[in-house]
């Protein structure tokens, strides 16, 4: 898969695809409902397959302290569009000129002149342009003038909800793992460079990996039961907290992880971390010897739910 990063890398072999366009935040089930159809056609009309995206993502843009958490970090979202199938993806830099274009000119500047666009496959609530007027409807009209089709794909359900990255959000903040690996199609899981951080962990007993996130706010905080992959191939399990550390006054956001029976230098190393049981909601102790208390009980409850989990 090839990464296009911003308008002025396109080069004239990059003209000429099907293409859908949106944030794919999580890159949940309904994105890859998307992508499928995408692919499909893209095989048929012998054309790359390509998925454009913004950074910042538009609401980000526009009012960042009202933006949601994100799902995913830009380089995962990249790495499970990639895991998907997609040739390309282009990714524009979200900024006022961009936010000024009217929803035609979207469309003649960026899907006819920049990408050739052949094939245009949104969601059914895709809209896009200066004041969010632009539909399918527009794109079909302007569609047979300037050569390409444009088509919609169906909501997908799950059960009587919707699948969303807005659903999948409040499941996270629930602690509903498996409701949300539901709605994504695997577990949520994040990916970050092992850093170091201040040795708390390794001071009161529970040495952490400290993972760069990427993230301003996180769909979910608490204590979390996990698997770590990344190192030598190898699956590991762990416990995972997501949180400021309020016994340490702390008020920068936090991935620390414990891998169970482990003790090796990993700095440097990517790891993904995928979330499998909420053990507990972040709390605030007194003191540092209720904490590692605490911490105890959440090693020894992430082992009986591994336990568990293998015994099923």
């Amino acid at each position: 898969m090839e990464l296009v990063r911003y308008l002025h890398n396109l080069k004239e072999r990059h003209w000429g695809c099907v293409v859908t366009i949106g944030n794919f935040d999580g890159v949940h089930l309904g994105h890859q409902a998307v992508i499928q159809q995408l692919n499909g056609l893209a095989r048929r009309l012998s054309l790359p397959a390509v998925v454009l995206i913004f950074e910042p993502q538009p609401l980000e843009f526009f009012a960042p302290d009202k933006a949601p958490p994100r799902l995913s970090s830009f380089r995962e979202k990249v790495m499970w569009l990639r895991e998907h199938g997609i040739d390309r993806v282009i990714c524009l830099r979200f900024k006022q000129s961009l936010a000024e274009l009217s929803a035609k000119e979207f469309v003649e500047r960026l899907l006819v002149e920049e990408v050739g666009a052949k094939f245009v496959i949104v969601g059914d609530d895709f809209r896009f342009g200066k004041g969010r007027i632009g539909d399918l409807r527009l794109l079909q009209e302007m569609g047979k003038s300037r050569g390409f089709d444009a088509v919609s794909t169906e909501t997908l359900m799950s059960g009587s909800e919707r699948v969303s990255s807005s659903q999948i959000r409040l499941l996270l903040a629930r602690g509903d793992m498996d409701g949300a690996a539901d709605l994504l199609g695997r577990c949520y899981s994040m990916i970050g460079r092992v850093i170091h951080g201040d040795k708390r962990g390794r001071q009161i007993g529970f040495p952490t990996a400290n993972i760069a996130i990427k993230r301003s706010k996180p769909p979910m905080l608490g204590v979390f039961a996990v698997q770590v992959v990344g190192l030598d191939n190898g699956v590991y399990e762990g416990v995972a907290n997501i949180g400021t550390r309020p016994v340490f006054a702390g008020n920068q956001v936090l991935l620390e992880v414990h891998l169970l029976d482990f003790d090796r230098d990993i700095y440097g190393q990517h790891l993904q971390v995928n979330f499998l049981k909420r053990l507990r909601s972040e709390q605030k102790f007194e003191s540092i010897g209720l904490l590692t208390a605490q911490i105890n009980k959440d090693i020894e409850d992430a082992r009986v739910y591994f336990k568990d989990r293998l015994d099923n």
